[in-house]
């Protein structure tokens, strides 16, 4: 791999060569790969990169993103410009708790810029800022398919929508005490109306 395929970020083979899936992860992963036929493995990629992103620490590195790509026998390029492209896949390290406030239409004229501003105030960040205890990261986002339910947020799989500071409030203090990392494959996701 070669700081060409992953711009400004270094490449180490020494932490390459210690990059595995647990177990249960290689399960998931084998499972997911089964879904498709092998001459089409590569469509496997998205929900993979899920897969990697929640057993790396929330973020994918240039090495896992090798790592990945010696899976499902693809190019590292080809897993890079994916990562890239999609919003939810993450370059750099992260706080536990990835908070995307949706900002376009429905939300933003239901208050989801309020929302930010309330959040950022309260954790003392801005958007894309990581807390210094590493819990949350602010960011916003395009639409998230909830404008009936706006203003809303997501973190990892879970939907909170028709945000109040009321909910913030609760749901950041819930976050904090459960003090894990929230991913896109949790399966014990929620959508708070």
């Amino acid at each position: 791999m070669s700081s060409q395929v992953h711009g400004t970020q270094h490449f180490d083979k020494a932490k390459r060569a210690q990059i595995a899936f647990s177990e249960i992860a290689m399960n998931t992963v084998q499972v997911i790969i089964s879904h498709y036929p092998p001459e089409k493995i590569k469509s496997a990629l998205l929900p993979v990169l899920h897969v990697a992103q929640a057993e790396f620490g929330g973020w994918l590195s240039p090495e896992t993103m090798d790592y990945v790509a010696s899976i499902l026998k693809i190019k590292p390029i080809e897993v890079f410009e994916v990562a890239s492209f999609y919003t939810m896949y993450n370059l750099k390290p992260m706080g536990k708790c990835v908070l995307e406030v949706c900002q376009t239409s429905s939300c933003w004229l239901m208050g989801a810029e309020d929302i930010v501003k309330y959040i950022e105030k309260k954790l003392n960040i801005k958007v894309g800022e990581t807390t210094k205890d590493g819990m949350f990261t602010l960011k916003t986002a395009e639409c998230l398919g909830s404008c009936g339910t706006a203003p809303m947020l997501q973190c990892g799989a879970s939907y909170h929508e028709n945000l109040t500071y009321e909910k913030v409030d609760n749901l950041l203090e819930n976050y904090k005490t459960e003090n894990r990392l929230r991913s896109y494959t949790d399966l014990d996701y929620k959508n708070t109306l």
